[in-house]
């Protein structure tokens, strides 16, 4: 994987063939005991910088900070507030379009910014400027094509999906001990009111020992196919 951070000049963004900026948005909380505090920010940044490539966009560097409130009690976790966020990413599309840039692609790789889709539908009310990826059937349908034995739900965090893209693109930020540290945790009816400690002392709610290379390329390949018809939808 390159450096998180675009080495594209100004005259690189000029001659690219669609004016539409892919922007990442991770988070620094905690992955268990095995995966680092930037997981969710790698597997955006794997899926911004894929689509880019695939079809000719100005991949951003990411917002590495997000709302992860539900794991502030494990330590290493930092998290903004919900409107910081709508701030920071409206602050930015404005910026772009003052550039030329007047479309933008949401790659999310925390299931916690709920708000995302506010700000996208809220933008969208005037006519298609802004999308989200992937959504929910991009993630099924990705989990299906690479072959992985769980699902989305039973599979939350650190888990199968999560280790297979970092085992494909950054091996070397997981650390020795993930194959053993499955933990199933299907009921959390109040997540959003006790955080993820009232479902797991370790921070892992999934299976990483299901996780390999393998099925992490044949995940962002299946993201990029999937991407085809958001793009269709902005340039449409």
């Amino acid at each position: 994987m390159r450096d998180l951070l675009t080495t594209a000049t100004s005259e690189d963004v000029r001659n690219l063939e669609r004016h539409i900026a892919v922007l990442p948005i991770g988070s620094l909380e905690q992955h268990g005991r095995f995966h680092p505090l930037t997981t969710d920010t790698v597997i955006a940044c794997a899926i911004a910088q894929r689509i880019a490539d695939d079809y000719g966009l100005f991949l951003l560097p990411p917002i590495t900070f997000s709302c992860s409130h539900e794991h502030a009690a494990f330590a290493g976790t930092v998290s903004i507030s919900p409107s910081t966020l709508i701030a920071v990413i409206e602050d930015i599309f404005s910026s772009l379009r003052t550039s030329g840039i007047r479309k933008i692609v949401i790659v999310n790789g925390h299931g916690g910014n709920y708000v995302l889709q506010n700000v996208v539908q809220q933008v969208n009310a005037s006519g298609p400027q802004m999308t989200l990826f992937p959504g929910r059937s991009d993630w099924d349908g990705a989990r299906t094509d690479a072959g992985m034995q769980t699902s989305g739900h039973e599979d939350m965090h650190a888990g199968e999906l999560e280790t297979s893209i970092l085992l494909h693109t950054a091996p070397h930020l997981l650390r020795p001990g993930y194959e053993t540290a499955d933990w199933r945790a299907d009921e959390r009816q109040f997540l959003l009111v006790g955080g993820m400690q009232e479902y797991t002392d370790t921070g892992v709610i999934g299976f990483p020992s299901l996780g390999t290379a393998d099925k992490g390329g044949k995940t962002l390949s299946s993201l990029s196919g999937a991407f085809k018809k958001h793009l269709q939808r902005l340039v449409d």
